[in-house]
């Protein structure tokens, strides 16, 4: 299987994991040796729920049972995206009341950034140094690390990029611009979180100039920062708010929320403004909107900021140089790419499942299933913590 997983697959890097999945159920990965993995990755933040949810597992073969695609997006009337959209729309305040559901992240990106365009008229839009939006042009073209994008480029005309959280760089917000677009916590970066109202002068600046403000919570959204979306926590509202992820429950998904009066745009002047034959799935937005319902109706919410509190306390040792993040979104940060990188692969050596970030090296990613147990998280500190020991000696 290994060998014809690196042959006839495309690869997105020359040294993939290569770790060969039979199960997964709750907290764990097993491979096909039956080995269990504990998880602390969850999908990179997209299994919310965990593995095969018995919620999220029934909702799909309920709807398994009526239909599957049935027409392109925005046609027919199918209850599993209206169900999922209203209840968006009731957890959401006000103006956010209009999701369009896609089949990516990245693709969500793409139609907040043709909607901030088509509203404005504009043709500017302002991204992160550091930011990670996805990877169709779109995306990249906003992606703040030329290493990544050189070799791809001519890519979208009129970026320019402002350094999160300094607000000396909000002058360059100008009546040129169509939108500015930040993570509100940057993810690849290294889980940068705002500072104290940093989005909320972003907005103000906005406003100001009649540029839109655009909010990625691809990763954070969905409960994992101990709000239903991370920008929450930020005295800040969106004029384009944007989510994937999580809110799958594990199958693929996007979408892009905003004012009813602004997503109508996209369907005049020109019809068809955004369109998307997968986009709105029924078996995807039910599998999302068992997930939404779950995370909304229970405890798991306050509880991230719980377990949080317990990953601080039991990881402290001399390699670990500070936690970044929010909720269960934690990056441990250590001294060199080469000390992540042991760690990482030493502990899934011994049962524990961690992963890099996209432009830090020096980090380690912990975002495990919201579901995770305080036992589950005592468990995998402590194999962190032995697996430094032996990294320093």
């Amino acid at each position: 299987m290994k060998s014809d997983f690196l042959k006839y697959q495309a690869q997105t890097t020359p040294h993939p994991l290569a770790l060969e999945i039979s199960r997964a159920e709750g907290s764990y990965i097993y491979d096909s040796n039956n080995k269990a993995y504990l998880d602390f990755i969850a999908g990179v933040s997209a299994c919310t729920l965990g593995h095969n949810h018995p919620k999220v597992v029934h909702a799909i073969k309920n709807q398994l049972d009526q239909y599957l695609h049935v027409m392109v997006y925005g046609e027919y009337i199918q209850k599993p995206a209206v169900e999922l959209t209203k209840l968006l729309a009731k957890n959401l305040p006000e103006p956010l009341e209009t999701t369009y559901l896609t089949n990516s992240g990245t693709e969500a990106i793409e139609g907040a950034l043709k909607l901030a365009k088509r509203a404005t008229g504009r043709h500017e839009i302002i991204a992160a140094h550091k930011a990670y939006h996805g990877n169709t042009m779109g995306s990249m073209s906003i992606m703040g690390f030329e290493e990544r994008k050189q070799a791809f480029r001519p890519l979208l005309p009129h970026i320019r990029f402002i350094a999160f959280n300094d607000e000396n760089d909000l002058e360059c917000i100008t009546e040129q611009t169509a939108c500015v677009i930040l993570e509100t916590i940057q993810g690849g970066a290294g889980f940068i979180t705002p500072n104290h109202n940093y989005l909320k002068q972003v907005k103000e600046r906005c406003e100001a100039v009649g540029a839109l403000l655009i909010l990625d919570e691809i990763q954070p959204g969905i409960g994992r920062t101990g709000k239903l979306f991370s920008f929450e926590h930020y005295n800040c509202i969106p004029d384009i708010l944007v989510s994937g992820k999580g809110l799958g429950g594990g199958m693929p998904i996007g979408a892009f929320t905003a004012s009813s009066k602004l997503m109508n745009l996209l369907s005049d002047s020109p019809k068809l403004g955004h369109i998307t034959t997968f986009g709105g799935h029924p078996v995807i937005a039910a599998s999302a909107l068992a997930t939404l319902q779950e995370v909304t109706e229970s405890h798991i919410m306050a509880e991230a900021l719980e377990k949080e509190a317990l990953f601080r306390k039991l990881l402290v040792h001399p390699l670990i140089k500070a936690i970044r993040g929010k909720g269960l979104m934690l990056a441990i940060m250590t001294d060199s790419a080469d000390i992540a990188s042991d760690l990482i692969l030493k502990c899934q050596e011994k049962g524990l499942l961690l992963f890099w970030l996209l432009f830090e090296p020096k980090a380690v990613r912990i975002t495990p299933p919201l579901t995770i147990s305080n036992e589950e998280i005592t468990q995998g500190c402590s194999i962190i913590v032995d697996t430094l020991n032996e990294i320093q000696n």
